[in-house]
């Protein structure tokens, strides 16, 4: 047995957890604005709390807040959560990747989406619905030939539409409330691209012109604006890395920022191209995991409470 150890009092030990961070029980009679201040103030719940906060303090200085999205939050049916958002100033911008087209437009079109990919794979069916392909190639044909971007282009197609569940879709809300909605498309990747009526012309320079639209975006999260990255693993972590390296290299100042991702897992081009690389000395980045059918609503119930 050692005899001569030599050992501290835990009252002098350096310790990282104290009781003043240690959450309450919350009780339902009080106000939901006290849910969040029951959290502990420990780990992933300390830094739910200041994203909350730093998306507030960049409504009051009226600094961004960009949504970029995956497809998958629409199929989750979370649209009039985040419409609600849009309406109440906590979300400027959408972002979107090609798939965010089609299940948005399916959705206003006729109330559903999300083909079984499996068995509909299997006959040679899979993505060959003929609505879908028609309207939205058409809608992006035209946007070309109206200088639009491929967001706006959809965007008003919907809203200018007579479809029954158009209130539910991002696309033409954002164009009802005059918000920039951009659409990052990689050719192939979507099932509307192997239909006849599709043109690469008019779909890479209405991209191309989101790209740009959205870099204007990226410019003005200087000071204080929000980047949220949901559940996108690829499309958009990429993207977003090259808005923020060509406002840069335009000479824009762009370091105080906060950035915050989203995902069921940590994958590798969110957590280095929107956490790590991107914020700089000034900056904060977050990683959050759990389900967007249930972070999301959570996270729109504590801002607007």
């Amino acid at each position: 047995m050692p005899s001569d150890l030599k050992t501290i009092s835990i009252k002098e030990r350096l310790s990282k957890v104290n009781v003043t961070q240690f959450g309450s029980p919350f009780s339902p009679d009080k106000p939901f604005n006290q849910f969040l201040e029951s959290w502990p103030d420990i780990l992933a719940a300390k830094n739910f709390r200041e994203l909350v906060a730093a998306i507030r303090k960049a409504v009051s200085l009226r600094k961004p807040t960009i949504l970029g999205m995956g497809a998958h939050v629409i199929k989750v049916g979370l649209n009039s959560i985040l419409i609600d958002l849009m309406e109440r100033g906590f979300i400027s911008a959408l972002a979107l990747n090609g798939a965010g087209i089609i299940h948005d437009f399916e959705i206003a079109y006729c109330g559903q989406t999300s083909e079984d990919v499996s068995s509909q794979l299997e006959s040679g069916s899979f993505g060959m619905t003929r609505e879908t392909a028609q309207f939205l190639n058409q809608a992006i044909i035209r946007g070309a030939e109206k200088s639009l971007g491929l967001g706006e282009a959809v965007g008003e197609m919907i809203a200018g539409s007579d479809f029954p569940y158009k209130n539910l879709s991002l696309l033409a809300s954002a164009f009802r409330l005059n918000l920039p909605v951009t659409v990052h498309v990689a050719i192939g990747t979507d099932v509307i691209h192997m239909h006849p009526q599709a043109s690469g012309e008019a779909i890479g320079k209405t991209s191309l012109r989101d790209f740009f639209i959205f870099c204007s975006q990226v410019e003005k999260l200087e000071g204080g604006g929000v980047y949220l990255n949901v559940g996108s693993a690829v499309i958009l972590p990429e993207v977003f890395l090259k808005a923020v390296s060509y406002v840069r290299n335009q000479g824009k100042l762009l370091e105080n920022f906060t950035t915050a991702v989203f995902d069921f897992i940590r994958h590798y081009r969110p957590e280095q191209n929107v956490i790590r690389r991107i914020v700089g000395n000034k900056g904060k980045g977050y990683y959050f995991i759990g389900h967007h059918e249930i972070m999301i609503p959570l996270l729109a119930a504590c801002l607007k409470s």
